[in-house]
């Protein structure tokens, strides 16, 4: 960590920085996408910055260059700007980021998940003397993942001694299977046995695939012995991972096996009193919340992505965000508490932008097919309760990063590209009623 003059000459220079930025773009574009960002650290020629989720890929895409510009009319060394901190430089094993957003604050507990919460909170208050192995499992999209950040998030602030590292069992699968093609196992081994703590996400991937297994078979083996604390999670309890092996899968249950249930209406509209709040959104009346949390009743991702269509259609209507908005954005009965079909999404994108179903999930990278495909990953993972491995099988077999990628573009333009804004929000309505597509 820099020492305080350190500090202090980082936080006179990013101050000096972001006048500069100020002077050369709209005071709007400054006030929404640099303003927040957060100088956290440099080396000898790079400022690692911090920026709220909503807006870093936005910000890391277009306004990098402007930044170091800014930089070098300083006359500073720093000649390079990156987003990830400093601590995700030093662990450079690939793996998904840990989002930092992700807190025992920020998770919404209510009865289907309080006990989750409370078995997530105890291992992060004391690795490895609460529940070892922890296994959280249950439906995507109820905060299994978000538990689990929160677990290496708190570690990170509180116990910044102990080695910790989250992955997804896709990440660990494709790290082994790059280690064997070039440096081998030795490393991959040292990376994930000689850590304190080991968080690992839907493991229900390591089905079907037995060299990976038997790894990780070795590496629970390995950690569980040397008193390593270990956390879990699966769309399904450890017994129905049939073809796992049956050592693993009673492994899996040595600790506390915990569910994490749906959301029953009051925490959906806890839910949504806090996306609103914290985004700042102005209700135009009191019932419109109740109104949405009860039309949306499968999880906390598909109320999220409701909430997000009415504030879409509010801001391309130039209507209030009101009960009769929502009423005729996500009309009750239609499919809003119902499972959608990947395969109506990728249609109706196909047809939306002009081409092929083959071409939305092949390989070409046109800007046509390449912007589709991502519209369609985002659709789906918002309207959907699949994985991100799960959604990326479906798209020629595309990897947890490329997912992942294609959402944080869709994101960062909505809102700034009019035209895609409003054919995503077309798409929905399309989605919700066919009829009407």
């Amino acid at each position: 960590m820099p020492d305080d003059s350190h500090t202090a000459d980082l936080e006179s220079l990013w101050r000096a920085t972001q006048e500069r930025l100020a002077e050369s773009v709209p005071e709007s574009t400054y006030r929404l996408w640099l303003e927040p960002l957060e100088a956290v650290g440099a080396d000898s020629e790079t400022i690692y910055l911090k920026a709220p989720e909503g807006i870093r890929a936005w910000a890391e895409r277009r306004y990098t260059a402007l930044i170091a510009a800014a930089l070098a009319e300083l006359g500073t060394d720093l000649q390079r700007v990156s987003f990830a901190a400093p601590r995700e430089v030093a662990e450079a094993a690939p793996g998904p980021e840990l989002n930092p957003s992700y807190t025992f604050d920020r998770f919404i507990i209510g009865p289907g998940n309080r006990l989750a919460h409370g078995a997530a909170l105890a291992v992060a208050e004391a690795p490895s003397e609460a529940y070892n192995p922890l296994f959280l499992h249950g439906p995507p999209g109820l905060g299994k993942t978000h538990l689990l950040a929160a677990i290496a998030n708190y570690l990170h602030d509180n116990a910044p001694g102990l080695s910790v590292r989250y992955t997804t069992a896709e990440s660990f699968t494709n790290e082994f299977v790059a280690a064997l093609r070039t440096t081998g196992a030795e490393g991959f081994k040292a990376r994930y046995r000689d850590i304190d703590v080991l968080l690992i996400d839907d493991v229900q991937f390591l089905e079907g695939k037995p060299a990976t297994e038997e790894e990780f078979f070795h590496t629970f083996n390995a950690l569980y012995e040397s008193g390593s604390q270990l956390v879990l999670s699966a769309d399904r309890i450890p017994s129905d991972l049939s073809t796992l092996a049956a050592r693993l899968r009673d492994r899996f249950e040595w600790g506390l096996t915990v569910p994490v249930e749906p959301p029953n209406l009051a925490t959906r509209l806890t839910v949504l009193r806090h996306l609103v709040e914290e985004a700042g959104i102005e209700i135009a009346d009191s019932d419109a919340l109740s109104e949405l949390a009860n039309r949306i009743d499968a999880n906390v991702r598909q109320l999220h992505g409701a909430l997000t269509r009415v504030i879409a259609h509010a801001s391309l209507l130039a209507k209030p965000l009101s009960s009769e908005l929502i009423a005729e954005v996500i009309p009750r009965g239609s499919r809003s508490a119902q499972a959608t079909s990947v395969e109506e999404i990728q249609q109706q994108v196909a047809e939306r932008f002009g081409i092929s179903r083959a071409e939305l999930i092949g390989s070409s990278r046109a800007a046509t097919p390449l912007r589709a495909r991502q519209v369609a990953i985002y659709l789906t993972r918002e309207l959907t309760d699949l994985s991100l491995p799960q959604i990326g099988r479906l798209y020629g077999g595309r990897d947890h990063s490329t997912v992942l990628n294609s959402l944080r573009r869709v994101e960062a333009s909505l809102g700034e590209d009019e035209t895609l804004t409003e054919k995503v929000a077309e798409l929905r309505t399309a989605i919700h009623n066919p009829a009407a597509g």
